[in-house]
Order: C-alpha cells, then sequence, then structure tokens
C-alpha cells in the first residue's frame, strides 16, 4: 500500500516510525527521490533489492543525520574526516572501509568491505 506523508513534523516522524519498523519510505535527497530503509535490518534491506530490482552486487548508499554519525560507521583516515568537515551538510559521499563494528547488513554493502 502506498501512502503520502505530508511533509510537516507529523509526516517526518511517521515516516521514521516506518523505518523503524522494516518499512521502506520513498523520500527526497539532495539530488533525487531515494527508496529508504534501516540499513542495519536485513529485511528491509532485501526489500530495497527487490522493490528497484537491483543487482545484489550494486552497494546501497547510507544516508546518516551527521558527520559523527557516518564516520562511526567507516574507517575514515584525516583526509575523509577533513572533507566531511569542510563540505557537509552536502552533496559529499565518502567511501570508506567499514569499521570492525559496523551494523549495516552486509546485503546493503554488496559484499564489500565498505
Amino acid at each position: 500500500m502506498t501512502e503520502r506523508l505530508p511533509p510537516d513534523p507529523a509526516g517526518i516522524e511517521e515516516a521514521a516510525r516506518l523505518l523503524r519498523a522494516g518499512r521502506l519510505v520513498a523520500l527526497p535527497t539532495e539530488t533525487v527521490y531515494g527508496l529508504a530503509a534501516d540499513a542495519t535490518e536485513a529485511r528491509a534491506v532485501a526489500a530495497i533489492y527487490a522493490a528497484k530490482r537491483r543487482p545484489r552486487f550494486n552497494p546501497l548508499i547510507a544516508h546518516l543525520p551527521e558527520p559523527d554519525a557516518a564516520l562511526a560507521l567507516g574507517i575514515a583516515d584525516a583526509r575523509a574526516r577533513a572533507l566531511a568537515a569542510t563540505l557537509w551538510p552536502g552533496p559529499l559521499t565518502l567511501v570508506l572501509p567499514a569499521a570492525p563494528d559496523c551494523p549495516v547488513v552486509p546485503l546493503a554493502r554488496a559484499g564489500l568491505v565498505t
């Protein structure tokens, strides 16, 4: 079932609730609309691959609320940290080796070490 949520605090809270419940949510990003799920939930990640008919060798992008959250998932060198400090918030994608305790499910990373 498709449900359109209003772009207000109540709609955002409902979208967050749906994500926490393992559901998919379409949302705007800096450049395009994307399909979002909780990257730590295997079923939710698998649902994105199924909905988009995305090949499983093609990793997903993780959108995070703040630089510290992003940098906690990966091993960032000084150069990556400097870029994040300078350009975030904004359209910067960092591809980093995953931290040993990274909770993002392997399917979302498509078997890569990033």
